[in-house]
Order: structure tokens, then sequence, then C-alpha cells
């Protein structure tokens, strides 16, 4: 195999653990029924694993390098694809067809993790499952409970979106090169889409975590009128913080803010 070097600009560290590659793998299971998509294969240390499985396979690989090597590696295999490109651009209902629902796997760098939930939130009606590796402190942050000072927006999101499961954490020493941090592979389940698909979802979200340490009737009452009468009507206490509303808490919120913005 051609020797190809991780590029820092792409924040690359290949998976070469195969102790924690086989973990993986089971956690996606993948069978000669599946379509699933890789995001960020490399040097294709999980992709040989799933071609192999008999999946129908299609690799998403931003850079051109790898994707060409990728492409010959796997040449001789009627059941995979590469794709050069960027995985925030692809549109999945059209990158799977003529199936209609595919496995998500993938190992993403850190500056990509908001933009890639963010991404496939919205295209989530084409996937059965994702199984994600992330750095520690963003799975740490998704999986985050009400009352948690790690709950955040991007928490709120992804749980109106998903149903939430931590796996396993892997240690830097699983990579090449040896990154500074700790990665975490959560599973993701999609939930159906609901008014939490809205963006007065997330205009909600966005005002109510603007300033974690401000109450949320602080963060909110300078976009919403009369935000003391929606709380009221929510049975909500505005003088709590963001962090400590559940997701049913922010719906029932949502709902009657509808009439007072």
């Amino acid at each position: 195999m051609t020797k190809v070097y991780a590029k820092k600009s792409l924040g690359q560290n290949f998976l070469v653990d195969r102790n924690y590659i086989r973990r993986v793998i089971s956690s996606v299971s993948p069978d000669p029924g599946d379509t699933i998509v890789e995001i960020g294969p490399g040097r294709g240390a999980l992709t040989e694993h799933l071609v192999a499985s008999g999946a129908q396979v299609i690799a998403i690989e931003l850079d051109n390098e790898l994707a060409d090597i990728l492409d010959d590696r796997f040449s001789g295999s009627s059941n995979f694809k590469v794709v050069q490109g960027n995985a925030i651009e692809i549109d999945l209902s059209k990158l799977i067809s003529p199936n209609t629902k595919a496995k998500l796997v993938a190992n993403l760098p850190y500056y990509i993790s908001t933009a890639i939930l963010q991404h496939f939130i919205k295209q989530r009606e084409h996937l059965s499952e994702l199984v994600l590796m992330f750095q520690k402190e963003v799975v740490e942050r998704i999986t985050a409970e009400p009352g948690s000072s790690e709950r955040g927006y991007l928490t709120v999101l992804v749980g109106a979106a998903f149903e939430v499961e931590k796996l396993f954490y892997v240690p830097p020493a699983a990579f090449r090169p040896v990154p500074k941090v700790q990665s975490s592979v959560v599973r993701l389940l999609p939930k159906p889409f609901s008014i939490a698909d809205t963006k007065g979802f997330t205009d909600l979200i966005s005002f109510a975590f603007a300033h974690k340490r401000k109450t949320l009737t602080n963060n909110l009452r300078v976009a919403y009128k009369d935000i003391s009468r929606a709380f009221a009507a929510a049975n909500i206490d505005g003088q709590r913080r963001a962090e400590t509303l559940t997701h049913e808490e922010w719906t029932r919120l949502l709902s009657h803010l509808g009439r007072e913005m």
C-alpha cells in the first residue's frame, strides 16, 4: 500500500489499533443487506471490513490523494464506491439511491463535528443509525443530562433529533499520528421529524444558551415579547438556566412562544 502521511490541516488521525477497529465494526454490525456510508475512511482501516461484510459501501473522502488510493485498493470490489468531496455538501438521498436508508459510520475531526451533526440532523430520514467517533469532549457534551454544566445548544439539538448512546472511549495510542485528545464512539438512532426541526426551535435554544450563566428570562426577553406569560403557560420557572430544561420542556415552551413572539 502506498505510504500516506496524515495531513494536520485536515485533522487526520488514522485509527490503527485492531481491537478498536473490531469494536467499531461490531457496533456498525454490517451485513450484505446494508448500505453503509463511511465518512473520512482515511487509509481504509474500517473500509476493508465493511467491504468484506458484503454491504454496499460508499466512502466519502475529502482528501483527493486518499480517495485515489482507496479507489485503487478496492477497485476489484463491486460493492464499493468512493466519492471525493466534502460530506457536509452531500445529498444523502441522491448518494444512496435507489436505496432509501443507510447506516453511517465516521471518524470525525473536532473542527467539523458540529457542522456534520447539523447536516445529518436535516437528512436523518435517510439514515437507520449513525456510529460516530468524536473527540471525547464532544460526546460528553451531546450526552449531557439536564442540569449538567456540559449541556448546551448542541446537546439539545442532537437530543431532539436522535436517541443517543455512548458506546466506548478510544485512547490516543490507537491512532497514528497520536492525537493529544481522547476520542469516544457514540451511536445515534434517528427520531421522527417534529416541532424541534423548525427554525423556531433552533432560534429558541440559540437565544437561551447565548449566555450560559444567565437565567432563561434574561436570555430570552431580548427576543420574545412577554416572555413571562409564556413561562407561566408552559409551567417553567424563568429563573432556571437553559441547561436544566428537558426536551419535553423545550417543546412545551416553544408551543406557547408561538403565540407570544
